[in-house]
């Protein structure tokens, strides 16, 4: 079975955050045409995202062993653990849902900490010879990302390469790690008012059919 996970960033509650109300309701349209994906949720805020330690890396981006990991003492063992599993947790997705604000022209802190969780040498990336580039493990089958973010202004098409940094990073984040499909779903002009905020949701929603079907999911043929 296919999964989507969905992954949240944002600390207030669904109904008073932007991104997770556009967000939701991309996942529950996604559902009904796709009822075929599972959904795994990840609230970043909610779940613990290990500060990464030099004591868990053989090299760069390379998680210890097994038997390395035991001689750590137990609270450490556990953090290698968790970034093990948030990890093969990524792995296992086929379509990533992730919900952010824009803030200081970049995203909250957590999503860069689970970025660092997930980029692991011989799991989602590997480097051909010392000193090389490293080269994307996630190119394996179709998969997908789509990125929701807010913001209260209404940024220029022609200024959001500048202003725009943290979507910037994520896709080139993504794609490094070899899933080429990327979309935006930009919930921009949120405002100062309650009466903006909801205007720039329902725009943002009137998209959700347009970015769905540039993902080219193949539906499941039933038999």
């Amino acid at each position: 079975m296919r999964k989507l996970l969905y992954i949240t960033v944002n600390s207030k509650p669904e109904n008073s955050s932007s991104s997770k109300t556009v967000g939701r309701a991309f996942v529950n349209r996604f559902i009904e045409r796709f009822p075929e994906f599972t959904v795994e949720e990840l609230d970043l805020y909610k779940e613990h995202i290990p500060r990464l330690e030099y004591q868990y890396f053989e090299s760069r981006n390379c998680i210890i062993n097994e038997e390395a990991c035991k001689k750590l003492p137990e609270k450490e063992q556990r953090e290698v653990q968790k970034i093990t599993e948030l990890c093969d947790q990524f792995i296992s997705a086929d379509v990533y849902v992730i919900a952010a604000p824009m803030w200081s022209l970049s995203f909250p802190s957590p999503l860069k900490e689970y970025i660092d969780c997930i980029v692991q040498v011989n799991k989602t990336i590997y480097f051909p010879e010392k000193g090389d580039k490293p080269i994307g493990l996630l190119n394996d089958r179709p998969r997908a990302v789509v990125y929701i973010q807010s913001s209260g202004a209404n940024i220029p098409w022609m200024v959001r390469p500048i202003l725009n940094k943290g979507i910037e990073y994520v896709e080139d984040i993504m794609k490094s790690m070899g899933i080429s499909k990327f979309e935006r779903l930009l919930v921009d002009g949120t405002g100062t008012t309650e009466e903006e905020r909801l205007a720039a949701i329902e725009k943002a929603k009137e998209k959700i059919d347009g970015i769905i079907q540039k993902l080219d999911i193949k539906e499941k043929i039933l038999v």
